[in-house]
């Protein structure tokens, strides 16, 4: 090799780690710009009032204290707030003992009542804010930790599809990919569908609820073995009853999952 193409290869070779230290320098520094300018077109609100926050994705100081979060001491079944602690995890209530769900355990974030919550849940459902998804999937992934720990799927509650055409899209599924995102844990919107079109459970008893969702739910055979043997974590935003979550865990089950655990956004207690 000549003298000449000696400086030329030093001098590409040189270039070359100046390029990468400079680069691995400076991408912190205009990816922080980037948020900023970012911040000065769409500042930082309240996901539920629109009031300015430090922070995207996040509440103001007033939204997050009109939240009920549901926190321990809670029963280990069905993750419903005990009203005194009683010193010792792991204790289950009257109702899980009487009446023992279907699934393994569940969890949830907050209690569903007036406020912000309710106004959150029905922005995602309704009102085609799909961008509140992610900071709430967040949340459930936080709640729900000891859940996604050890589990191998999650699998969203599946909308008939002819709700789902008027709907356009599965809030459950929505939020099942952002709790996925923080987890980890793989999701799978395919591996259980809704056979069966329901009516509204808004104004049914919890009998009429148990029997308007009996058989809805179904494993494809194709998907069977992908089940099979599987923890797994079920996704939906509001549970009132817990109707719908025991008839979508029965199916699960009966294509011999090793484990259904229950996560949702809110839930009425």
């Amino acid at each position: 090799m000549t003298r000449a193409k000696r400086r030329d290869n030093s001098f590409t070779t040189a270039a070359g780690a100046f390029s990468a230290r400079f680069l691995a320098h400076a991408a912190p520094v205009l990816v922080h710009a980037s948020r900023a300018a970012l911040d000065l077109i769409f500042p930082p609100a309240c996901l539920n009032c629109r009031q300015a926050t430090q922070a995207h994705g996040s509440l103001c100081a007033a939204c997050w204290s009109k939240i009920r979060f549901i926190e321990r001491p809670f029963c280990e079944r069905l993750g419903v707030p005990f009203s005194v602690d009683l010193g010792n995890e792991g204790l289950l209530s009257p109702e899980a003992v009487a009446n023992p769900p279907v699934y393994g355990r569940a969890r949830a974030v907050a209690h569903f009542d007036d406020g912000p919550v309710r106004h959150l849940v029905h922005r995602l459902k309704y009102g085609d804010r799909m961008e509140l998804a992610k900071p709430l999937g967040a949340w459930m992934a936080r709640a729900g930790a000891e859940l996604l720990v050890d589990a191998d799927l999650i699998a969203p509650v599946p909308l008939h599809r002819r709700r789902l055409f008027a709907r356009r899209f599965n809030q459950a599924e929505a939020l099942a990919r952002s709790i996925s995102s923080s987890s980890g844990v793989p999701e799978d919107p395919l591996c259980l569908v809704r056979v069966k079109e329901t009516q509204s459970q808004v104004r049914l008893t919890r009998s009429q609820r148990a029997l308007n969702v009996q058989g809805a739910f179904r494993v494809p055979e194709e998907m069977a073995a992908r089940i099979e043997g599987r923890a797994i974590v079920l996704v939906d935003d509001v549970m009132t009853s817990g109707s719908t979550v025991n008839a979508a865990s029965r199916a699960l089950l009966r294509a011999k999952a090793r484990r259904v655990d229950v996560l949702v956004f809110a839930r009425v207690v």
